[in-house]
């Protein structure tokens, strides 16, 4: 089957921002992504909607915010870009069924909701600015990382690095945020993202600045998370820096991979059915240099991470009776790239 894979990325040193290529998962083997849109600020990260619009983060100058771009055309058609004063989003992700955008500005503090229109552009229609610290250099002050929709559509999640905070806030229909539900981590965690297992009301989050990642329960009946248990997602000698980054649940439920900068890995889990206990059964090199995302193609028999530093890329074959990794192809070139999207080739 063939593939259409998508990278994200900065465009500071050279690289042009949008990567696109083909993977076709009977070969082993990918070939080097080309420069598919080069007229954004940094877009780091992507989402892809049903109707094959990409969303993107964008900046120019001193604004940022997030673009439209139809990818039904060849080649890929702006739809509009929305920007605002300050810094860039640091993720975006698509609700489905309200047809909204939800953006995490990590410099700002803040998350934005966009309103899809009929014609798939975007307007802004609320903003929630969160505040407060907490005990690492870097929590200076709030740092929204992630949003998205909870498992049951009614709330979304935002995960704040800086105050340390997990919050589920109500969405309406028109993209307002109400009545948050807040979870305080352990000090100086530094949560980045989260992901949910589907099959048991239970979450894993990662925390960045902590290199740990946290199993909790999920109520979704008020919204509420309570703490199960914590592990490491790096060796307990390891003492250099390290931050913990993307983190992935194949669709089984039954595995679960973190991505490490600066011990520069994998972390392979197996999830027990309940989906409570979390047993570390692999770390493996990416190959390079601080791998911010990495992400599963779309048969989940690959996975490929992506180091930001040095602009390489690494493929691993992906058993999936035993979640382990071994390594297919190394050193493709990724410019920049920090993002990692795999899609239905159209």
């Amino acid at each position: 089957m063939k593939q259409r894979l998508l990278l994200g990325g900065y465009t500071r040193h050279g690289g042009a921002g949008i990567y696109a290529g083909t993977f076709d998962d009977t070969q082993d083997q990918l070939a080097a992504p080309k420069p598919f849109i080069s007229d954004l600020g940094s877009p780091t990260y992507l989402a892809v909607s049903d109707d094959n619009i990409l969303y993107a983060v964008d900046a120019e100058g001193d604004q940022g915010g997030v673009a439209s771009y139809d990818l039904n055309t060849n080649p890929p058609r702006l739809i509009n870009r929305v920007l605002a004063p300050g810094s860039s989003p640091a993720h975006v992700s698509i609700d489905e069924n309200r047809q909204l955008v939800y953006a995490s500005n990590y410099h700002e503090g803040r998350v934005n909701v966009y309103k899809i229109n009929r014609d798939h552009s975007l307007t802004a229609t609320d903003e929630v600015i969160h505040t407060g610290n907490g005990p690492r250099p870097e929590q200076d002050s709030a740092h929204v990382h992630f949003a998205a929709v909870t498992p049951d559509f009614q709330r979304l999640a935002v995960v704040d690095l800086g105050n340390d905070t997990l919050s589920t806030y109500a969405v309406s229909e028109d993209g307002k945020l109400s009545d948050s539900v807040v979870f305080h981590t352990e000090p100086g965690f530094g949560p980045r993202h989260i992901v949910f297992n589907h099959n048991q009301p239970i979450a894993y989050l990662l925390g960045e600045l902590s290199s740990k990642v946290s199993v909790l329960s999920y109520d979704a009946g008020t919204g509420s998370f309570k703490l199960i248990t914590t592990l490491p997602t790096i060796p307990a000698d390891y003492t250099d820096h390290n931050g913990a980054a993307a983190i992935r649940l194949s669709s089984d439920q039954r595995f679960l991979y973190v991505s490490n900068r600066g011990f520069n890995s994998l972390t392979v889990f197996a999830v027990s059915p309940d989906g409570r206990n979390l047993t570390q059964l692999q770390q493996i090199s990416t190959a390079g240099d601080f791998p911010r995302d990495f992400n599963f193609d779309l048969t989940e028999r690959y996975i490929l991470a992506v180091n930001q530093n040095t602009s390489n890329g690494t493929l691993y074959s992906r058993d999936p009776k035993t979640g382990t990794l071994t390594e297919q192809q190394r050193d493709i070139p990724t410019p920049e790239a920090v993002n990692v999207l795999f899609l239905a080739d159209k």
